[in-house]
């Protein structure tokens, strides 16, 4: 079972500002690129902060032009692109932000990972959440047959019902299943098999 990375999601950064970027230009930026948010990075390519819209519209200005240093919200909170989008989706809601950047191995902006990018994976087809179940949660990882057990996906939400051979099983199938991308939450109706007599 494949779980998605950030870097399957993310946005590639074309676009990243300087701290003395002024405050029309990176509206500008927004509008022409259809973002919601920049990247402000140093001479090096490093974020030190991050420009949102929601920045643009509380700017106070005290004289002068504002430019990206006086509106960024910093320090910048950074991804990894191969950080599971579960972590990315906690550090998000840790920190309070709406999009991260995305850093490589030497610290410099690669893409941004945003919330809208995480809810696209809940619009996942039900049929190919039903069939990661059915092939690789019953049958490659747990050796379930997959005629034991029903499978039932509507909106992203499941409904297991059927038997497995052994109790200890039902955690382990409920727990895989919330795993999967798309899944909003699992209505568990399984039972455990009946022991056969000889087996006593």
């Amino acid at each position: 079972m494949r779980h998605r990375r950030v870097a399957d999601l993310m946005t590639p950064t074309a676009v990243t500002v300087r701290p003395a970027t002024a405050f029309k230009e990176i509206a500008r930026l927004l509008q022409e690129f259809d973002i919601t948010a920049v990247p402000v990075v140093d001479g090096t390519g490093h974020p030190v902060g991050v420009v949102s819209e929601a920045d643009l519209l509380r700017r106070r200005t005290v004289g002068g032009v504002p430019t990206a240093e006086d509106l960024m919200t910093s320090p910048a909170v950074t991804a990894r692109p191969e950080w599971s989008v579960v972590r990315a989706a906690r550090v998000m809601q840790r920190h309070g932000v709406k999009r991260l950047p995305v850093v490589d191995a030497g610290g410099r902006v690669i893409g941004v990972i945003s919330r809208s990018d995480l809810i696209r994976l809940f619009l996942r087809p039900d049929h190919a959440i039903s069939e990661e179940i059915v092939e690789d949660v019953l049958t490659r990882i747990l050796g379930i047959a997959p005629s034991s057990v029903t499978v039932d996906v509507e909106d992203g939400s499941v409904t297991l019902s059927g038997t497995v051979p052994r109790p200890e099983l039902l955690p382990v199938v409920v727990r895989l299943c919330q795993s999967v991308d798309g899944v909003v939450d699992v209505d568990n109706r399984l039972t455990c098999a009946p022991v056969a007599a000889d087996s006593v």
